[in-house]
């Protein structure tokens, strides 16, 4: 038997957080052929989508693909993100959350978002480093 991924069941489990936080649910994605999301809001290859209540519609996070209905600029697109193509989920307010790389996760609290760019970029603790004192 094929061993299931961990990756749709922590973006779950972080969705889950996030919403029971009052905090809003960001979900970073790298945009291929297989993602269905609105051209013109990709920065780089990527989009970053508001995943909360208020935002979206008819949200569902399965085990191969996210979908949901959400409005990009007032109109209403449907969304098809491939779970393959989740590049981290994470809370708006704090940046807390999980960045994805290779197959599944390397957590990293917390997420690095405050240089306003769509780009998902972890905060991962420097290299211990010895020093002489005299």
């Amino acid at each position: 038997m094929k061993e299931l991924s961990t990756k749709p069941y922590l973006i779950r489990a972080i969705y889950d957080w996030c919403s029971d936080s009052a905090l809003t649910p960001y979900l970073a994605v790298k945009v291929d052929d297989q993602t269905r999301v609105p051209k013109a809001y990709v920065k780089d290859g990527e989009i970053v989508i508001n995943l909360s209540m208020d935002a979206v519609r008819n949200l569902q996070i399965g085990n191969e693909e996210i979908t949901c209905g959400g409005r990009f600029g007032g109109v209403l697109h449907g969304l098809v993100v491939p779970i393959v193509a989740v590049i981290g989920i994470f809370a708006k307010e704090t940046g807390r959350g999980l960045v994805f790389q290779g197959g599944d996760c390397i957590p990293t609290f917390p997420v690095d978002i405050s240089n306003g760019s769509s780009l998902v970029k972890p905060t991962l603790p420097s290299k211990p480093r010895l020093r002489v004192v005299k």
